[in-house]
Parts: C-alpha cells; structure tokens; sequence
C-alpha cells in the first residue's frame, strides 16, 4: 500500500530561523513526527535573506528553477533551493526570487515598518509553492499550510488549480497562530492581483478590507480542516469556522500532539472535500 502524502507549506522552520516561535518549532517537528508514523512528506519555505545559504548548505535544483511567476502584471522569476536537516532526515525546498525574497528581514523593515509589497510576496510564494509541486510530479494526500504568508494556497488549490489532478483529490489542514498576526492593512487591489488572469472563487472580504483576518478567512474558506493552539481567535475567524463547519483540532503542542495530528490527518482524509 501506497504512504499517504502530506505537503507543509510555512514561512518560519527552525533551524533556518533566528527566532524559535511557535510555528517554526512544529514546522520542524510535525513534518518528522509525521514521516516517523509512516507518512511521505514535503516541506516548502521561502529562502528568506537571513538564512545562511553555506551553514544550512542550500543549492539551487536546477531542473525546478526556470518558471516566471506573474504578478500584479510583471513576470517574476522563480528560483528553486533544497536543504537538509541530516538529523530528521527532513528535506526542504526553498522559494526564492530577487525582488521578494533576498531581504536580511522577513516581512518588516529595520525601522518596524510593514513592507507594502507582503501581499505581493504573498502571492509569488503561495503560486510558486503549487507550480513546484506540480513540477516534482508529487500528488499530496493533505495540503498543511502554516501563517498567514501561506493561507492564499486553500483558494488557489480550489480555484486555479482545481481541475489539475496533483491537486484535485487534496484535503487542505490550514493552522492559525497567535503570534502570527499583524495589524497593517494590504493595499485594496489586493484581492485583484491574488485573482489575476482568472475569475473563479471568492475573495469578497479581502476585497472589502485586506486585512489579517479576512486573509485567514479567505484562507478557511477553501480549506477542509483548521488547527489553533490555546488561544482565542479573532471573532471573525472563529465565525468563519463555526458558520463553514469544518473540523477544528484545538491542542496544546505538547506530549501527544503529534499522535493527535496523526489521527487528524486520518479523519479528515474520509471526509468530502470542500469546494469553496
């Protein structure tokens, strides 16, 4: 029998990051935890511009590099790196771009100033993560996207791509962090540009306001399944949730979470897809 296959999809994974939050430690433990209880994984991040390329011994694959990525109307380079984490046995691919991606900074400048072009950012690394997968022929069994930098994924796999059959047949497991929120607005073509060269699908609240909560309900919308730790979500996002009635796996990220993703990923998959 064939291992079940889950894509993780995050913009925070330790050892890559300076910081150890939330996100990047499960980032790093899920994807092991996961491959250890029988599971073929993938893992994508962007190649941020502090991670060190020589330390953590990135090289670019060749084969996947070479696609253009359009947004807002211009053409962006797509460039493909993988690493290892020789102690998990894990392997990540990195997406980089010149414009988006090479900045000593994540998603703010050294003045604390939120970079006007994140949802443009947004938007290369979520089509960039797909068109890649696409490319390396792999067909996930579940979609496990991280952090907001992410929750554009659910909508494109439903909208986009959605009679493409690396896609067709995934559940989409989209998991919210407190620490993960900003308060700045997007610019208010953001919704416009996320749905450039095509019509389908729904982005009604972030075209009403483009801010983080709308962007994690745009994102749930699409998806099958949310998980959250041990604190209270925006009320916005808690009645996305309630009034879609997709499955909700609260936990504490200590002992036995790994054993209650595990079984998550289980029950989701006999479940029905949501559509959007």
């Amino acid at each position: 029998m064939e291992k079940a296959r889950v894509l993780y999809i995050t913009h925070e994974m330790m050892p890559y990051m300076t910081d150890e939050t939330l996100m990047a430690r499960t980032a790093r433990e899920l994807p092991q935890g996961m491959q250890e209880r029988g599971w073929e994984i993938r893992n994508f991040m962007p190649r941020f511009g502090m991670i060190n390329e020589r330390r953590h011994q990135l090289h670019e694959v060749i084969r996947l590099s070479g696609m253009n990525i359009i947004v807002n109307d211009t053409d962006q380079p797509l460039v493909i790196k993988v690493a290892s984490i020789p102690t998990g046995r894990i392997q990540v691919y990195f997406i980089d771009n010149e414009e988006f991606f090479r900045r000593k900074t994540m998603f703010r400048d050294d003045s604390d100033n939120f970079f006007p072009d994140n949802d443009e950012r947004a938007i290369f690394y979520c089509k960039g993560v797909l068109e890649t997968v696409k490319k390396l022929g792999w067909v996930p069994d579940v979609i496990h996207v991280h952090g907001w930098l992410s929750t554009l994924v659910p909508f494109y796999v439903r909208t986009l791509y959605k009679n493409d059959p690396t896609f067709s047949n995934s559940k989409i497991v989209t998991s919210i962090y407190e620490d993960d929120k900003f308060s700045e607005m997007f610019p208010k073509d953001f919704a416009q540009k996320a749905q450039e060269g095509f019509s389908d699908g729904d982005l009604s609240e972030l075209a009403k306001k483009a801010n983080y909560a709308n962007l994690i309900v745009s994102g749930l919308k699409y998806s099958d399944a949310a998980v959250k730790g041990n604190f209270t979500l925006d009320k916005e996002i808690s009645k996305a949730i309630k009034d879609s009635g997709i499955k909700l796996l609260e936990t504490s990220y200590t002992d036995n979470y790994l054993d209650d993703l595990h079984a998550f990923y289980q029950e989701i998959l006999q479940e029905e897809t949501i559509l959007g």
